[in-house]
């Protein structure tokens, strides 16, 4: 059983506001540990359950040479292995080879949920995203990655909102860890992370344990992404790549035959 394992950060038990995840911040060191163990947890997990083979990417931008490096290596569980410093969603070789599941732990809840701890998707400077019109977070992007690859998500942990949403998108064969409940963007009421750790590791095992995963997520083709900024220049980034059309001064859309092309094509720029 080969399983990929995308850990962010904002979504960890204990953790509440921006000062705690972006790397120039005083609380940034002790979220590291928190979100590292998280991921710990999930491994443990995934090891009952027979997996042979994990991969864990590190998915939090948390801002400059720490972008997608936030996991202390010294800290981590052995039994896998662990991708440092690849853009979000870049890397895809383990769903190249064939997964029987993805597990995505410290998940967030979509840009604009009332009561989203730390809500946004992909970016703060992106207001909205659409996949075929649908409001999407950044679950259903990577269910979305993961689908084109016949890869279901079977787990995800995370905020009370982010978890209700993601079985809404997946369906109720999808297993849950709810962390913790945001009161507004920047409060929580918080399970201790020990005991979110532990049912993180229950969760993982019961999850890939199950008959039933969930169906892959897979959009209708061809398949359109539509992002809105917070601002014209924020969109410019994006503007110029092959195949983006421009909507509106801060609303650009591209299509394509399938995710991984478009999500390719549009983020990552290739």
């Amino acid at each position: 059983m080969r399983v990929i394992i995308y850990a962010d950060m904002e979504g960890t038990a204990g953790i509440s506001v921006w000062e705690q995840v972006l790397k120039d911040k005083s609380m940034y060191a002790e979220s590291r540990l928190l979100m590292t163990e998280e991921v710990n947890a999930a491994v443990r997990g995934a090891k009952k359950a027979g997996a042979r083979e994990i991969v864990v990417v590190d998915s939090h931008g948390a801002g400059q040479e720490y972008s997608f490096r936030s996991l202390i290596p010294d800290r981590l569980e052995t039994g896998a292995e662990y991708v440092f410093g690849s853009k979000y969603l870049a890397y895809v070789e383990p769903l190249r080879q064939g997964c029987h599941a993805a597990i995505c732990t410290g998940a967030h809840a979509i840009s604009g949920s009332l009561t989203g701890n730390l809500s946004h998707t992909v970016s703060t400077r992106w207001l909205n995203a659409y996949i075929n019109e649908q409001p999407v977070g950044e679950v259903a992007i990577t269910a979305a990655l993961c689908g084109h690859f016949n890869c279901p998500i079977a787990f995800v942990s995370g905020d009370d909102i982010t978890c209700n949403d993601a079985i809404t998108l997946l369906g109720n064969d999808l297993t849950t860890a709810v962390v913790k409940k945001g009161l507004d963007r920047f409060a929580i009421r918080t399970l201790s992370p020990r005991e979110a750790r532990e049912k993180i590791e229950e969760g993982v095992c019961q999850a890939l344990s199950r008959k039933q995963l969930p169906l892959p997520f897979k959009p209708t083709t061809p398949v359109t992404l539509t992002v809105e900024f917070t601002a014209p220049d924020e969109a410019a980034t994006y503007a110029n790549r092959p195949g983006v059309q421009r909507i509106d001064e801060r609303k650009l859309q591209t299509q394509a035959s399938d995710f991984f092309e478009l999500w390719t094509r549009f983020y990552l720029g290739a």
